[in-house]
């Protein structure tokens, strides 16, 4: 892990967590309703369905992916930092027990955690170099 710089880290860190987050998702609420018709069970204290699942899966496995190289892992950070900086923005605006898009179930723990998240990406894709050639060692 000494090779790999911050940015790659969080990138596998986080895409790991998210993938078993999404796979345990499906053990608690694996349905796929839409509208009024959307299901929706609780993994800890963030609301979930088959959608939301998904989601997870997804990201985890772009998280994952990405982490290969510098680059990429910067490029993942911040990126997914904005993105859920809007799913924030997003998610306060539909409210505590609301949908996302009419299928993603999200509440106000979800939407601390999308905070974090954001917050954390973009400051770690930023204090991360942009070439693998500029890489930092995370300990010296």
């Amino acid at each position: 892990m000494q090779d790999k710089t911050l940015a790659q880290v969080y990138a596998m860190a986080l895409g790991g967590v998210l993938v078993l987050v999404g796979i345990a998702g499906f053990l608690v609420e694996p349905s796929f309703g839409v509208g009024d018709s959307a299901q929706r069970g609780t993994l800890i204290a963030f609301d979930i369905n088959g959608w939301h699942n998904v989601v997870h899966l997804l990201s985890g496995i772009v998280g994952l992916a990405m982490a290969g190289t510098a680059a990429k892992a910067r490029l993942f950070s911040i990126g997914y930092g904005v993105v859920y900086v809007l799913v924030t923005i997003l998610g306060f605006a539909v409210g505590d027990g609301g949908l996302l898009l009419s299928i993603i179930p999200i509440n106000t723990a979800d939407n601390l955690l999308h905070l974090a998240i954001a917050v954390a990406g973009i400051g770690v894709g930023l204090a991360s170099p942009v070439a693998s050639g500029d890489r930092r060692p995370l300990a010296a």
